[in-house]
């Protein structure tokens, strides 16, 4: 076993760890917009890298996005079809299952509402699957997805999104922990039946609605 298989076998266990004694739970829970820190995080101005050891090296001459699974209209865009897309710029929030938050983040991207008009998912869809580059996935119900303030950007603070957060490419959906905002995003599958992903199989919520401490399942 080589040594980054090694670390990251040691940071999954952790983590699973971490789901079984409910490490970081309060027992509180606010309303979501009843406050701006959601129970439990505490505030950074960094933003800490998170992954399972791999960052995967993907160009954007290399990179695509391909959207299957119950739609009307299949798509595999490459860099230039993903730019040549309707731009849409948005300020939100992190909130990560690791207690820190990050406020007033800058992106720029497509809109999941944009995405939603091109492929035109079929009426029983009811679940989204994310693939990452780095094997990753994570599952989000069609109605989180298509929130107004979910975006598939590829921009953060006005400069292009960086390797280790997850360029060219990740998923933002502000309203839930960041792990359900996928890295180094290569392919979305509409589904008609849930699949959890990574962290879901592992002890973690299927929802992750940080303002109800939805951190583990």
């Amino acid at each position: 076993m080589s040594l980054g298989d090694r670390i990251r076998d040691k940071l999954i266990a952790t983590k699973e760890k971490w789901a079984r004694e409910g490490r970081l739970l309060t027992g509180e829970a606010a309303a979501p917009g009843a406050r701006r820190l959601p129970p439990g995080q505490r505030l950074t101005t960094d933003w800490p890298v998170l992954d399972l050891g791999i960052q995967p090296s993907v160009s954007t001459a290399e990179w695509s996005l391909s959207v299957s699974g119950l739609v009307e209209r299949p798509i595999r865009w490459n860099w230039e079809d993903f730019l040549s897309q309707p731009q849409t710029e948005s300020v939100s929030d992190i909130h990560c299952v690791t207690a820190w938050s990050r406020y007033d983040n800058s992106w720029k991207g497509i809109s999941a509402k944009h995405l939603l008009d091109v492929v035109k998912p079929r009426p029983e869809v009811r679940f989204v699957l994310f693939h990452s580059y780095d094997g990753y996935t994570t599952n989000l119900p069609m109605a989180a997805f298509a929130d107004e303030d979910v975006l598939l950007a590829h921009s953060w603070e006005g400069q292009p999104l960086p390797r280790e957060h997850g360029g060219p490419v990740r998923v933002v959906v502000p309203k839930l922990y960041f792990w359900k905002s996928a890295k180094w995003l290569r392919q979305i599958t509409f589904l008609d039946k849930d699949a959890p992903g990574f962290w879901e199989v592992r002890g973690y919520h299927n929802n992750g609605d940080p303002w109800t401490e939805e951190r583990y399942g």
